[in-house]
């Protein structure tokens, strides 16, 4: 039927979105590998996310649970990777689980994947606040200083990556890593895989509350640039 698709989410605490956006984005497995699924972590959740998700699993048998990861976004990430090279598949596709990316912009990424071992959302207008935007900004200008690569973002949870790009990267970081994707997007730069970075929209949170304010963002910024010393000495 075609090549095998991940798509990947990080979840806690989403039980406003998490129903709507499993059924958006399920549309997107239509006409791909019959392997093909949507999974979610979530662990640490304490509303009522998880039992929306098993309720789902039902009436939508390509939706898998992630129960057992660590309660952090990072952390998840990494699993949801890992998880997709031990299944061999070919593709994994990350995003968020708060509503605020478009699955109808996935088609033309798709559409891509043969040319690009990763394409990587462009979030030029953001509909989650100046702040944010400016730390996205600092991150890149970081990257540049540390690694010399020029991005216009790092951090977009919008990502189309072929698995076995994914597999050669992603044993460098510790399971715990809190932004594996900035440093996926720094890796990816820095060896020169081909990457191509594709315009799309962000919306505001669609609802919910998020769990990363700005003095957690100012402590995991903190933390990331030990992260960069270290593995600019690896590289």
């Amino acid at each position: 039927m075609g090549d095998s698709l991940y798509v990947v989410m990080p979840a806690y605490n989403e039980e406003d979105n998490i129903e709507t956006v499993v059924k958006d984005w399920y549309k997107i497995l239509e006409g791909k590998d019959k392997s093909s699924r949507i999974v979610i972590a979530d662990n640490g959740s304490i509303d009522k996310t998880h039992s929306i998700l098993e309720r789902m699993k039902h009436d939508f048998p390509q939706l898998e649970i992630l129960s057992d990861t660590e309660k952090q976004h990072g952390p998840k990430v990494i699993a949801l990777y890992s998880k997709a090279i031990a299944d061999k598949v070919d593709y994994v596709f990350q995003t968020d689980s708060d509503g605020q990316t478009d699955p109808n912009e996935f088609d033309e990424f798709w559409r891509m994947r043969d040319k690009y071992d990763c394409i990587i959302g462009h979030r030029s207008a953001r509909g989650d606040g100046k702040s944010r935007a400016f730390v996205e900004h600092i991150v890149c200008l970081l990257l540049r200083i540390y690694f010399g690569i020029k991005v216009p973002d790092a951090n977009a949870p919008f990502r189309l990556m072929k698995v076995d790009v994914v597999e050669k990267y992603i044993t460098k970081l510790p399971y715990d890593y809190n932004i594996p994707n900035i440093m996926m997007t720094a890796y990816f730069a820095y060896y020169k895989e081909k990457m191509a970075f594709k315009e799309i929209s962000f919306k505001p949170r669609q609802g919910g509350v998020n769990s990363v304010n700005i003095p957690k963002i100012i402590k995991i910024g903190w933390n990331a640039l030990k992260g960069f010393r270290k593995f600019k000495k690896e590289l």
